[in-house]
């Protein structure tokens, strides 16, 4: 008589990154209800109900994209995509819906999309109570940091934050729209709900400058997302990073990617990184105008991110550790015994490959991510090249019988 398997699932023979652990080489991964039980050099497969062959592939924390637009439900769709559909084939298990949804829409989001997606959501909640796109953004009367900020309060196992975007970018100033109110709004909402706030902004000097934004409005832990976008001075006339960057970084401002349909140019990201500029984290801004184009995925976002110069260890800890301590998870986007198991299995190509950016301009590159297997909660959720599932020559009985 043979004891029970003790662990549900084992990865065997894979390179695990774990950057909370300090774990960057060969180790198992074992899985069992749910949650990792443990990470170690060399795990007795006959502990495991099933064991997978990951050799040649990276074990990673599942990945957190924290920005991205998937209120699909609403009417009229605007650029939302449905998380479930783009999640796991890219390794992401987690992702955080940045502004969709104001204060006045955030109960239908939960119902119609948070509480039936497999993929984990978390929400910003805009400060504008319709949320986005449409011309009510524009309206400061919509902006009510009370009304964002009790949302955010009453849902905490949700809401990481507050979001403001789009406000007035080239219109004159007038007595209804002056410089500051969107930002000014949200930061208020945010001090109420002691959370952070997630800004997408278009500068306009000199009555609202960058240097302004970063330097004076924003707080310790606020996220300025979009941060490689155009219209931002982050070179200087040397073509070095701009010093208000590190300056803002000092103070506690956060970094984020939010790649975008017009957010990411190579001009500013590639420059920057070369010269020890690194995001904070990395993430796709991911809507149906750029899940065909210039974004694609989270993998696609970091590979470029990764052609750039940063290792493979600091792109993947920007795509898990980090994003999780930004929106106030901690117990996400690492393999500590005990935490859920979410797990990206990756394959690092090499080749020639080409990236494109915002402007429609290329970057060759000699390394790819792709995903090869996602696990959510401890379920096998993407497995497209079956690492997980014997040949078809060695399937089980039950795989020759004819199923009604």
């Amino acid at each position: 008589m043979t004891d029970a398997p003790i662990y549900d699932l084992l990865l065997k023979n894979g390179h695990t990154i774990d950057p909370l652990n300090h774990i960057d080489g060969p180790m198992d991964v074992a899985i069992a209800g749910g949650r990792i039980a443990a990470v170690e050099r060399d795990i007795n497969p006959a502990l495991a109900a099933q064991v997978v062959d990951v050799s040649g592939h990276y074990v990673t924390p599942g990945l957190i994209d924290i920005h991205v637009h998937v209120y699909h439900t609403r009417e009229p769709e605007g650029l939302s995509v449905m998380a479930d559909s783009h999640s796991f084939r890219s390794g992401v298990t987690t992702v955080v819906d940045t502004g969709t949804a104001g204060a006045r829409h955030f109960l239908h989001f939960k119902r119609t999309v948070i509480d039936l997606a497999r993929t984990r959501i978390f929400a910003f909640i805009n400060i504008v109570d319709q949320g986005m796109i449409g011309d009510f953004e524009q309206d400061v009367r919509t902006m009510d940091p009370e009304l964002a900020a009790s949302v955010v309060l009453a849902y905490p196992e949700i809401c990481v934050g507050i979001k403001t975007a789009h406000y007035w970018t080239r219109l004159p100033w007038d007595a209804e729209h002056p410089p500051w109110a969107a930002v000014d709004r949200a930061i208020a909402a945010g001090n109420l709900c002691q959370k952070p706030v997630m800004v997408d902004f278009w500068p306009r000097p000199p009555e609202r400058s960058y240097e302004e934004l970063i330097l004076e409005k924003m707080r310790p832990g606020d996220i300025h997302t979009h941060v490689f976008a155009q219209q931002f001075p982050v070179l200087d006339e040397a073509g070095r990073p701009n010093r208000i960057l590190f300056e803002a970084r000092e103070r506690g401002v956060i970094f984020d990617v939010g790649h975008g349909a017009g957010s990411f140019w190579f001009r500013n990201a590639v420059p920057a990184i070369q010269q020890g500029f690194y995001p904070d984290s990395i993430s796709t801004d991911l809507h149906v105008r750029n899940v065909h184009g210039a974004v694609v995925d989270m993998l696609t976002t970091m590979s470029k991110i990764l052609n750039m110069g940063m290792s493979l260890a600091d792109v993947i800890q920007r795509s898990t550790l980090a994003p999780a301590r930004e929106i106030g998870h901690p117990e996400l986007g690492h393999l500590s015994v005990g935490a859920e198991a979410d797990v990206a299995v990756l394959k690092l190509l090499t080749g020639e490959f080409g990236f494109i950016d915002c402007g429609r301009a290329r970057m060759m590159g000699d390394r790819k991510l792709e995903c090869a297997m996602t696990i959510r909660a401890g379920e096998i959720v993407y497995d497209p090249g079956g690492l997980s599932m014997p040949l078809w020559t060695e399937a089980p009985p039950e795989y020759w019988e004819l199923r009604m």
